[in-house]
């Protein structure tokens, strides 16, 4: 069994190679294409003829700021493109190695199982914010060779980083959700629901692809979420008075520990996260089922609790005890002292842990809401859809709350740059947050393993217990990075609107152009998850055309031919590569599109309206597939009260809640994750070309001024 589960691993491994591979080299040719862009448009601001004939004008001597701006956030952008990619194939290689081992651990008993699954989530924790932060540090110091004490203009071009971030891991997320996705619907269609086998039976053509997972997607999306909050705060903090002092002959120092503040939390958290690892491993880990999700939920609260008074030595350490910053409340400038940003880090330290243990409320199969989504089972599929939408609908009060909540709070101390600290501070324990979002997948693929090597039911049922608790964890991670998502968005809005010139008095709702981009904002995550849902669906009608006729032709079930499962990875490769284009052209095109044609203001509108409708949905898909995934599991545990009308494994009401988890399944790993990402992605776009759009012949946009 061993060698056959070495032999599976392989396999998954290889699918997962050839997938990244090819989804690399056609991200690759983007990267590439998009840097002209960015450097065309940053460029031209000083005359299009200026980009390809001297970076400096001869008259004068001086150099072309605009054509330099243009070359460094084009670098930055190209960086933080290439480490989103590393992060993508680090992460996917950390869980394919990881999978089969935790399987082979699992022979001897839940807690060596965790143990694997836990340390191997953890490792990807730790390298993506690490590597994330040295990329981050790096490019600052080699940017401030040229650009000196010019601190907007120098993180006006870091921006480009997490432009680049979060780029790569919307066609990551997009293109791994529907690979995974289209594999995981067609298997559960055509094999657990119409064959009534197993959900990893080895006999399933589309067993390996569904394997693969969306790891890949995930580490690209919290990198994408850490590079732009990262950013966002960089941005902002240049205005502060205490960035005109970085070159004075007294308190230098200081001054360039207070530019690296928002560094500095993120690097306190990594140490503060290694520690609390020590609680799972050595301390309490989990020694029976009932105890993983405790184990698990116990390593934020007790990140959050550590980090709370090193985030008050930080700020003492790194803050002037007062400084100045713009108040776009005001227009002028306001005092701020350093303990008001001890409260909104530790603000949205605070609101991500509420954030996490509301979804894990509204995910795990230990509390009521799943376990009415399971008993609702017994009516079949139709009343599982409602109880699982109601319940998913209902899940999104407490994040939304707590955001707003937080916001209120940081923006009144500090404005724009307490809500980009209060973003950092609710993704300083990411390590944390990463290690336990890591776990999930490799606990599902550990289980997989499993039961395609034909290990007894003993293992099967222990890795379904790693897994259940992996579909809490991964929605408590979905829900972090949903809820930094809105703060980050919110604090690159704030550094777009002052790079854009853009006045507070006329940003007003009432301003027409402000309320039609809040409108067409609003619809933005309804079109982007409606081509993504039908990309999933189209490609699983492909997978399930194709698994119905391997096993129609091959006598898959007679016992007289094997699966074909390179061919299911091929449907789900092709499938995920040419889907994945038209969200992404959306995401992307739109901010450019609108800057360009109708001006700052209807863009300003159109990044709030899609950070509004966009933090819902995403709230909402993401815990109404986590509900439908742990609800079939708890059923097909046999825990349901009421066990013997229901049923267990091939039963009517499983093939409800299989039903149930199918339909879920895009909106939990695919659309609903995605949708963080595009808040963000169009927020640190609009400020990278903050200068284009603002510039002369742009203002107010051309349609504005054809018709002007």
């Amino acid at each position: 069994m061993i060698l056959r589960a070495i032999d599976i691993q392989k396999a998954i491994s290889v699918g997962a190679s050839s997938f990244l591979r090819t989804q690399y080299l056609y991200l690759s040719l983007f990267v590439l294409g998009f840097s002209f862009v960015i450097f065309f448009l940053l460029a031209a601001e000083d005359g299009v003829k200026n980009i390809f004939h001297v970076a400096w004008d001869r008259q004068s001597g001086d150099k072309l700021p605009s054509f330099w701006n243009g070359l460094f956030s084009t670098i930055a952008f190209l960086a933080g493109a290439g480490t989103s990619i590393l992060s993508g194939y680090l992460g996917m290689r950390i869980a394919t190695f990881a999978n089969a081992r935790t399987t082979a651990e699992a022979r001897k008993g839940i807690a060596p199982a965790f143990m694997c699954a836990f340390r191997s989530g953890a490792v990807m924790g730790f390298l993506l914010p690490g590597m994330g932060l040295l990329m981050a540090y790096l490019a600052i110091v080699l940017f401030r060779l040229y650009y000196g004490s010019s601190w907007d203009y120098l993180f006006e071009a870091i921006a480009g980083y997490g432009l680049g971030g979060s780029s790569v891991a919307l066609f990551g997320r997009v293109g791994g959700g529907i690979y995974t996705k289209a594999a995981d619907v067609g298997a559960d269609l055509a094999g657990k629901v119409e064959e009534s086998i197993p959900e990893d039976d080895p006999r399933n053509p589309a067993v390996i692809a569904d394997n693969v997972g969306d790891i890949a997607g995930m580490g690209a999306d919290l990198f994408g979420s850490f590079a732009e909050a990262t950013c966002a705060a960089l941005v902002v903090s240049s205005f502060a008075t205490y960035a005109s002092r970085i070159d004075c002959e007294d308190d230098c120092e200081h001054s360039w520990l207070a530019m690296l503040y928002p560094l500095l939390i993120s690097a306190f958290g990594i140490f503060v996260c290694l520690i609390t690892t020590f609680a799972a491993t050595d301390l309490w880990p989990a020694r029976k089922s009932s105890e993983i999700e405790d184990v698990l939920k116990m390593q934020l609260i007790i990140s959050s609790l550590l980090m709370t008074p090193v985030i008050y030595g930080v700020t003492a350490m790194a803050l002037p005890a007062e400084f100045d910053l713009p108040h776009p409340g005001s227009g002028g400038m306001k005092t701020i002292r350093n303990w008001y940003m001890f409260i909104c880090v530790a603000a949205g330290l605070w609101s991500g842990l509420i954030i996490g243990i509301s979804t894990e409320y509204y995910t795990s199969n230990r509390y009521r809401g799943v376990q009415d989504v399971a008993d609702s089972c017994r009516t079949g599929a139709a009343t599982n859809v409602i109880f699982g939408l109601a319940l998913g609908y209902k899940s999104a009060i407490v994040p939304c709350l707590m955001i707003a909540i937080c916001i209120y709070v940081s923006f009144t101390l500090a404005g724009m740059f307490g809500i980009a600290c209060a973003a950092l501070g609710m993704l300083s324990i990411l390590p944390s947050c990463l290690g336990i979002d890591a776990y999930g997948p490799i606990s599902d693929n550990a289980g997989g393993i499993a039961e395609m090597s034909g290990m007894s039911p003993e293992i099967r049922e222990r890795t379904d217990a790693l897994d259940a608790a992996g579909n809490t964890t991964a929605a408590i991670g979905k829900g972090f990075a949903i809820g930094s998502a809105a703060l980050v968005s919110l604090a690159l809005f704030g550094a777009f609107v002052t790079r854009a010139g853009i006045d507070v008095a006329d940003a007003s709702i009432l301003n027409a152009r402000v309320f039609s981009g809040l409108l067409v904002g609003a619809m933005l995550p309804y079109w982007f998850s409606s081509l993504t849902m039908k990309s999933v669906g189209k490609a699983a009608l492909a997978m399930v055309s194709e698994v119905r006729e391997q096993f129609r032709t091959n006598g898959i079930m007679e016992g007289e031919g094997e699966p074909n499962y390179s061919r299911c990875v091929e449907i789900s490769t092709h499938a995920s590569l040419t889907a994945m284009i038209p969200p992404g052209a959306l995401v992307l095109l739109t901010p450019i599109a609108v800057g360009v044609l109708f001006g700052t203001h209807m863009l300003a509108g159109v990044l709030v309206g899609a950070l509004v409708s966009g933090v819902q949905m995403a709230v909402s898909m993401s815990n109404t597939g986590g509900a439908w995934d742990n609800a079939k599991k708890y059923l097909e545990a046999g825990a349901c009260e009421h066990a013997k009308d229901i049923g267990g494994k091939g039963s009517e009401a499983h093939k409800a809640a299989v039903i149930g988890d199918t339909v879920g399944d895009p909106l939990k790993d695919t659309s609903g994750p995605s949708l963080n990402i595009l808040v963000k992605l169009m927020a640190v776009e609009s400020l990278v070309f903050a200068p284009f759009f603002a510039s002369e012949a742009l203002k107010g946009g051309l349609i504005f001024q054809i018709f002007s």
